[in-house]
């Protein structure tokens, strides 16, 4: 049965984010994921996370500066030395958050960039990341992001991803698979995701258009997780969706897998 993770930066934004992890609990979830940890001391998030009896499942590297629009650094070739501090960051706050996962966002390939060197710049990038992860028992994963939502975005497609893990070499990288982006990128999703299973330890969800909770759009959710199910995945499915209204009052697709 699919282990659902509740996004705690979409989910229950009726509250402030520190009071999510209990609001979280409480609706049934056992897990969490989240953007970014950094704003907070991850003391007082390890004690939400045992408080509540949650796994930290995910959450991303730094990424730049987010308010201001950026999504993610990982092949900006003049960014190389903030990469590489933010992946010991992000290894410091899984470690004490006991997170087994990171994410890497490749980001917006910089106006004027080649995209070979946008490729090389990140490649490169990951190969230091993984071997930091790897050394603090984490695993790596990254990301394809549909251009829709953020145009120019580097790594927008499966394959993509797939064909720069192979160039990185490492066996501690992997594919963070999300439904909603590769809908909109290039759907055939179940076969998709058959076909490179064993690369992907992490998936989110939400539904297209309007990136709210399953049933609210054009991706049968009723087929896809009880296929997800039979194909053996045993990794964590984030809820990483905007809530069409009420964070409760849209968690009815969820019941059979909470």
């Amino acid at each position: 049965m699919p282990k659902l993770a509740a996004n705690l930066t979409m989910l229950f934004n009726e509250v402030d984010f520190l009071d999510r992890f209990a609001a979280a609990a409480k609706a049934g979830f056992k897990g969490v994921e989240y953007l970014f940890p950094y704003d907070y001391d991850k003391m007082v998030l390890k004690q939400k996370l045992a408080e509540h009896n949650l796994t930290q499942v995910l959450h991303n590297l730094p990424a730049g500066n987010w308010a201001a629009g950026e999504r993610g650094i990982g092949c900006h070739p003049d960014r190389i030395s903030e990469f590489e501090a933010g992946v010991d960051k992000a290894i410091d706050f899984a470690a004490t958050l006991n997170c087994k996962q990171l994410n890497c966002l490749a980001g917006v390939r910089p106006s004027g960039l080649d995209p070979l060197e946008a490729r090389e710049t990140f490649v490169k990038n990951l190969q230091f990341a993984a071997v930091r992860t790897k050394g603090a028992g984490i695993k790596l994963l990254i990301e394809a992001i549909n251009t829709r939502d953020i145009p120019g975005f580097f790594l927008c497609n499966t394959q993509q991803a797939v064909d720069i893990i192979k160039a990185v070499g490492s066996d501690n990288l992997f594919v963070q698979y999300d439904i909603y982006h590769m809908q909109i990128m290039e759907g055939d999703l179940a076969p998709t995701i058959e076909k490179n299973l064993k690369l992907i330890p992490h998936m989110q969800l939400a539904d297209t258009p309007g990136r709210h909770e399953p049933g609210t759009g054009e991706i049968n959710y009723d087929f896809l997780l009880p296929h997800i199910d039979k194909l053996g995945y045993e990794g964590w499915i984030g809820c990483e969706y905007k809530p069409a209204g009420k964070t409760i009052d849209g968690l009815g697709w969820a019941k059979p897998y909470m």
